[in-house]
């Protein structure tokens, strides 16, 4: 791979506020709180961790590609109560993807899809790469590919 790549996490101060919600007016927004009874299962899309049994995370319905395109896209996604924003380095894969097959997408400046492959997490740094050296894709999305939930948007470094 000749193309350095940075993942970036969504910051938590986006959901903040809605914790301390009740259980009702989440269920109005079309969310939910609920409590992690198995890990892996609930990957969070602010620390790029799996959730530890017994923590508290929200299941809500979020915009990650708000473009003018076809591809615009919004899906379910998992985020910790208090989690701290992940900051990989340029190249650094978090360890959540490791275990899951993925989605990775190629998408251009105009948030037109141009690649896309299903890779095992083990390969995810050859695929970004794959994607990556086509010059016209501009930046990327990771899925998990079975349930399609977006999990982070990839740039290059």
């Amino acid at each position: 791979m000749n193309t350095g790549f940075q993942i970036i996490a969504l910051p938590y101060e986006a959901f903040a506020p809605l914790f301390a919600r009740s259980n009702e007016q989440l269920q109005a927004l079309g969310a939910r709180r609920m409590v992690v009874g198995q890990k892996p299962g609930y990957p969070c899309r602010v620390s790029l961790m799996d959730a530890g049994i017994g923590e508290t995370v929200l299941l809500l319905q979020f915009n990650h590609h708000d473009v003018d395109s076809p591809y615009h896209g919004s899906g379910p996604i998992f985020v910790r109560k208090n989690a701290q924003m992940a900051t990989p380095a340029v190249n650094e894969i978090p360890a959540m993807f490791n275990h899951r097959l993925l989605s990775v997408r190629g998408y251009d400046g105009a948030g037109m899809m141009l690649q896309a492959e299903v890779v095992q997490g083990s390969d995810l740094v050859d695929a970004i790469g794959r994607v990556f050296d086509n010059s016209l894709v501009s930046y990327l999305h990771i899925h998990n590919a079975a349930p399609g939930c977006f999990n982070c948007k990839v740039v290059r470094a």
